[in-house]
């Protein structure tokens, strides 16, 4: 995986970054449709249930009597991935405890696949790290596979000068050819392996 050479600066890994908790702000529909805002933030990473009382709260606190419908009329911590008005709690809470397990990859997966749970589930198995760029992402991968011990076995010293490969070629290949699917983000990419 992304394993920084030796002596090279050494930059936080946003995979492990604290970030802030992706949270909502659920607004009552009557108050908003009567000019007056209405609502209440709520710490998405909790189960949908409390979410779900939280609501009722803010709902049952309205000045316009028996409040009863809401929207998201605002997030935060949810990195690339956008959130509609009116997604299910259950969701809401899915998608938030993937944030809280993984960090803002899995905000950048969602963001790819959308809140499918069978999508979802994949992001273990898909997930290859945060790298700088596609290009460095290559270059570890081929180093990975031993190109340059190859290289040395088989390739006569004579000619070893002479042979270069083309990484930035086997970059964009990998994207081309979908067997990777990066997004940007954190000053780099997150990288994910298409199955």
């Amino acid at each position: 995986m992304n394993t920084p050479n030796p002596g090279a600066e050494q930059r936080p890994n946003p995979e492990t970054q604290p970030e802030n908790r992706p949270r909502i702000y659920v607004a009552s529909l009557s108050d908003y449709n009567a000019g007056r805002l209405h609502g209440t933030w709520l710490d998405a990473t909790a189960d949908a249930d409390e979410m779900n009382d939280g609501i009722t709260t803010m709902l049952a606190a309205s000045p316009v009597p028996n409040a009863e419908e809401w929207a998201i009329h605002d997030y935060e911590g949810w990195g690339p991935l956008r959130l509609p008005e009116y997604e299910s709690i259950d969701t809401i809470a899915r998608l938030a405890d993937g944030i809280a397990t993984h960090g803002l990859a899995f905000a950048h997966w969602a963001a790819l696949v959308g809140t499918d749970a069978d999508e979802l589930d994949r992001f273990d198995d898909a997930y290859l790290g945060h790298w700088p760029s596609v290009e460095d992402y290559a270059r570890d991968h081929l180093d990975d596979c031993g190109l340059d011990r190859i290289i040395e076995e088989h390739v006569p010293d004579s000619l070893q000068p002479y042979l270069t490969v083309d990484v930035d070629g086997f970059a964009r290949d990998l994207e081309y050819s979908g067997d990777i699917t990066a997004s940007e983000g954190d000053d780099g990419v997150y990288l994910y392996a298409n199955y």
